[in-house]
Parts: structure tokens; sequence; C-alpha cells
């Protein structure tokens, strides 16, 4: 397998990174490429960190790089920080321009603009502090405190396309969830993750507090026959948002 690009995946929740990009991080990882993990709330000391921790040595993505804010719905996750939803703008994208700097990753991966399936307004946030994230990282003059600039060559955005949501609407609608899908025009890139699915699962699996809930896609997903699970994870959807012709396999998550 060729070496691919260095990979930063930046998601709001631990588990979002098994869920949305376990596969892409997998694939990356076994083929020799860096990859790592930024997640932007909750606290390093609270009880999903170890989870987090777990599910990405299971990806091959080090160690939690967590912003440690607040969810917007559930005070306990860094309950003497800001909620995510209403920290100061510049101090979050210079929390993060500090890993970019640090990791210098040729891709970045986030959370699509709608909120990925449920609209939740953490992976709103997170997709609009990665984009503006990303450009400061490569700019002099901005947080010069985080370290020496850094231009990622590409930002795609985890989504779902409506055509391929069949088996995940009703399970969501079923526990009271929106179902956010986006037209298949806007995926630039869909990546067959099979042989890297036993990983994710275990990933997602690792998040054990989240598969233990009933209304959580990874409880979801765990009371799901075998093969019915399968067919939901086995592919990731992207939407390539660096400006510019699309380059490369629309297959493939490329520079």
């Amino acid at each position: 397998m060729p070496v691919l690009p260095s990979l930063l995946a930046v998601f709001a929740h631990p588990d979002d990174e098994s869920i949305l990009a376990g596969g892409v991080l997998a694939q990356h990882h076994a083929a020799g490429a860096r990859t790592a993990v930024v997640t932007a709330t909750w606290a390093p000391d609270s009880r999903r960190a170890p989870e987090l921790a777990a599910a990405l040595t299971v990806l091959g993505a080090g160690a939690p790089r967590m912003l440690g804010y607040n969810d917007a719905r559930n005070p306990e996750a860094a309950p003497d920080q800001p909620r995510l939803v209403d920290a100061p703008l510049d101090e979050a994208i210079g929390r993060l321009v500090t890993h970019i700097r640090d990791f210098k990753p040729e891709i970045v991966v986030t959370h699509d603009a709608v909120g990925q399936l449920t609209g939740h307004p953490d992976h709103v946030r997170t997709h609009q502090i990665t984009l503006l994230a990303v450009e400061a990282a490569s700019l002099t003059h901005l947080h010069p405190e985080a370290g020496a600039p850094w231009q990622p060559a590409a930002v795609y955005a985890a989504t779902h396309p409506e055509s391929g949501i069949d088996l995940l609407r009703p399970l969501l609608e079923g526990v009271g969830k929106s179902v956010l899908a986006v037209p298949g025009s806007y995926v630039t890139t869909s990546v067959d993750v099979t042989p890297w699915a036993d990983v994710k699962w275990r990933a997602i699996l690792a998040h054990d507090g989240e598969v233990a809930r009933q209304r959580t896609l990874p409880g979801i997903l765990a009371r799901l026959p075998e093969a019915d699970r399968a067919q939901i994870i086995r592919t990731e959807h992207f939407t390539r948002l660096t400006l510019g012709p699309a380059k490369g396999n629309p297959h493939q998550l490329t520079i």
C-alpha cells in the first residue's frame, strides 16, 4: 500500500472521530501515515477521556488532543470551562492552530456545515472553527505564540449523502433525533473502508459509555444485526473544501 497523506481529524466530541472517520484514520495509519485527532469538547480529566484514548489507540492515532471546552448539551463535559458554542472565537481558533502547527498535517478532516446528521451545535461550531484555524495556521502574524506557520494541503468535511442514509434515518428518527443529510452532488469523495471496518468498530466500542446508552449512535449501532451495521459503517463520505479544482482519486483522500 502506498504511503497516504498525514491526517488530522478535528471533531466535536469523543466518538465522533471513530464514527465519522475511523475508517480513513485506520487506513492512513496502516499505510504508514501520521494520524492524530483533536476533540473540541470534554476535559482531559472527564469520564470520556479514557474512552477516547482507548479508541485512538485502536485507530493508531496517538494520544488525545483535547481543546477542553464544555459540551453545549452536557454540562459535565468540562464544568469549569465555557461551552464551545459560547467560547470567544479567536481563543478557540488559537487553541486549534497550536495543534495544526504542532502536528503539521497534509490533510485536515472535520464536520460538515450542517452538523453531521443531527445538527448538533458543537458539530457546527467545530466545522466553523476548523476552517478558520486552517487558514490562520498558515499566516505568520496570526497566533504567533502557537508556533511556526503551517498550511495543510487540503480540508475535507465528513458528511452523509441523502442516498446513503436509508438504514440510519429510521433508527435516528425512532429515538427522536433529526436527520440532516446533503445532496449527493455535495459529496466529492466516498471511501470504501471495508478492510478497516473491524478496526473502526472496535474503536467505536471503546466508547463504552455511549454504547450502553439507547439514543446515541454507538448504542444504536451496537443493537443492530451485524450485516446492517457493516453496511452503515463500511463507507465514509467527504466533501473536499479546499479551493480550486478537485484533485486525485474520487475514492481516496488526497492532497
